[in-house]
């Protein structure tokens, strides 16, 4: 028997689980981060910006730059992300639901 939810994505189930667990704030925030990390290096990738020149936009290091892109690293702020998403012609869209 099938049922209506799709495939691959979390459901209301899924999201009561991790509510129940504690987990739910935490889960969300590190899948933002890693879907950001993700869509910034597909944009420099785009637009063949290397590491090297995506730093100087930013006026930062590699190292810096390194970990803005690490989809791990939770610790970037959001104001360091939305100067990423300009530096690639791109802006950041949140919402509350």
């Amino acid at each position: 028997m099938m049922d209506d939810t799709e495939q691959g994505k979390p459901g209301p189930l899924f999201e009561e689980f991790l509510r129940e667990q504690g987990t739910y704030e935490e889960t969300t925030e590190r899948a933002v981060k890693r879907v950001l990390a993700h869509q910034l290096a597909a944009a420099m990738q785009d637009q063949r910006i290397s590491k090297v020149e995506m730093a100087r936009r930013l006026q930062t290091s590699r190292s810096q730059l390194d970990r803005l892109l690490d989809p791990e690293n939770d610790t970037v702020t959001l104001a360091t992300l939305a100067r990423a998403a300009r530096a690639v012609g791109r802006t950041i869209k949140l919402e509350l639901h």
